[in-house]
């Protein structure tokens, strides 16, 4: 039973829904980093709910850093972050009572029924806190040379942003807006569409999903493994650990199916002394390994399965049919509020990759050993 990710730089995540808090302890971590918290307090600001397209629980974060940092920098030892459940309402959850959609009766396979329900325990979307908090340190570390991290809601409820840009000064310019935005779209008007139908689906007593994009800008040519640790594969690995993604792909993805070789093949040509590509239809990654451009990937994300509508499900502690009728505070859509999670997953999961391909000093500020 392992709560751990990472192989040079690891992130092990602990904690329970309604339990006294949650947290991350990141081990790897080259020393010297900066750790600026208000930072952090603003990335854990993005993951919180806010107005009628989120659940009515609203945690504070008042995160505690406990070791690992000294005088504002990281020391290199492990640094262990932790974040109090101060708003919960226990009562809101029955012992047995599979919620469908959710891991309460995959739970009691695993734990044998010794896992703390309440919220969904250790399987809550609330451990995510814990992520973004830990994510943050990395994601700062990476913009220092010079990689960006961005994500915005592609679709939702049927309605659709533009994608991003394909690279250049473009995109870097798109990352950096939709890094402070609180609700991350390009089109502002597909937006307020989007949040319209967010709340006529909570209205209803029902849930959407939808696809997160993203693109990494800056990544070095060359950083992953050609078979079983691939760029894609440690990333996908990483993504798949988010409550509700169920689906990830890179560059055009799936998209492909219906394409000839012609119309997926990216030209290359040399530009300013390196290669690059005039599409970038495979993501910026061939063989498993980074090419240069940016890496580009899309996350589906299902609708929150904590609906209000009558549901059939089964009693765990009886073993008998039963019927569930909801209660407690729940989110009609998370993809707002998952976007800083992915953005902060895969900074984690490629400060990894970089740590294992240039050592662990390459992350420290100017990157010298």
């Amino acid at each position: 039973m392992k709560n751990t990710f990472g192989n040079s730089l690891t992130v092990t995540l602990f904690g329970e829904s309604h339990g006294p808090a949650v947290g991350a302890v990141l081990d790897g971590l080259a020393p010297g980093l900066p750790v600026d918290e208000e930072f952090i307090a603003a990335q854990l600001r993005l993951r919180r709910p806010s107005g009628g397209t989120g659940t009515a629980r609203r945690e504070a974060d008042r995160f505690a850093i406990l070791s690992g940092v000294f005088e504002g920098r990281t020391t290199g030892t492990p640094l262990a972050i932790t974040i109090p459940n101060e708003d919960v309402r226990s009562g809101d959850y029955r012992r047995g009572l599979a919620r469908p959609g959710h891991a309460d009766c995959a739970a009691m396979a695993k734990y044998h029924g010794f896992a703390d329900y309440r919220g969904g325990g250790h399987f809550s979307g609330r451990l995510t806190a814990a992520l973004v908090a830990a994510g943050a340190i990395v994601l700062q570390a990476l913009r220092e040379r010079g990689i960006l991290i961005g994500t915005h809601v592609l679709r939702c409820a049927g309605v659709a942003d533009r994608p991003l840009s394909q690279g250049g000064d473009a995109l870097r310019e798109e990352l950096g807006r939709l890094n402070g935005a609180p609700y991350a779209v390009l089109d502002e008007a597909a937006g307020e569409r989007m949040r319209r139908a967010i709340e006529q689906a909570a209205a209803e007593g029902d849930s959407v999903g939808g696809i997160l994009e993203s693109a990494v800008a800056g990544l070095p040519a060359g950083l992953g493994e050609p078979w079983f640790d691939t760029v894609e594969g440690v990333l996908s690995h990483a993504l798949f650990s988010i409550p509700a993604v169920k689906g990830v792909e890179f560059g055009a993805g799936f998209a492909m199916a219906d394409r000839r070789g012609s119309e997926c093949n990216d030209p290359m040509r040399v530009e300013e002394g390196r290669v690059v590509t005039l599409t970038n239809h495979n993501g910026g990654v061939n063989g498993g390994v980074t090419n240069g451009m940016p890496v580009v990937f899309r996350c589906v994300v299902k609708p929150t399965p904590s609906i209000f509508k009558p549901q059939e499900t089964v009693d765990l502690a009886r073993m008998e049919n039963a019927s569930l009728s909801l209660e407690g505070r729940h989110d009609p859509a998370i993809l707002h509020r998952a976007r800083v999670v992915v953005d902060s997953v895969a900074a984690l999961a490629l400060a990894d990759l970089l740590a294992l391909r240039y050592g662990t000093d390459w992350l420290r500020e100017g990157g010298k050993a």
